[in-house]
């Protein structure tokens, strides 16, 4: 199904895609937590009903940021994973978590704040290409595990 875009500026078009309130919390869930099968989804602690969670997958699949595939070794389980399109969003999300930090704190004292929220005050861009790096080495044995 392809997508509709309201208008051909790029920011209003990556917000067609990107704007909803759970497609980056997916993402983020994916990089960050490791969260890989619908179960992972579910159990995480934003808790996305099982309706939407369903429909914002088959939507990042069908833009490209994500690919589902088997499990390798179970060929029941559908592992849901973040392809260099989805990858590219790591900065965006740093910015994001940074700004988060920086402007939300005081509304949110709650925000976590450990070695990662540290990380990335101290360099933004080295703990997003870290993150990426591990991210990307996870992908690599899983496609190994499948050959």
């Amino acid at each position: 199904m392809p997508q509709d875009f309201r208008c051909d500026c790029p920011f209003t078009s990556a917000l067609d895609i990107l704007g909803d309130k759970w497609m980056l919390v997916i993402v983020k869930q994916m990089l960050v937590e490791g969260k890989e099968t619908f179960k992972d989804f579910t159990e995480s602690d934003e808790a996305i009903a099982t309706n939407i969670l369903s429909t914002k997958l088959k939507l990042l699949e069908e833009v490209g940021i994500i690919i589902k595939t088997k499990r390798p070794g179970n060929k029941k389980t559908n592992l849901y994973l973040l392809t260099d399109m989805g990858l590219a969003l790591t900065p965006i999300l740093a910015e994001l978590a940074t700004w988060s930090d920086s402007y939300l704190r005081g509304m949110h004292p709650g925000i976590a704040d450990g070695e990662a929220m540290e990380a990335m005050r101290d360099d933004k861009a080295a703990f997003a290409s870290a993150l990426e790096q591990s991210y990307r080495a996870k992908l690599a044995s899983i496609v190994y595990e499948q050959q």
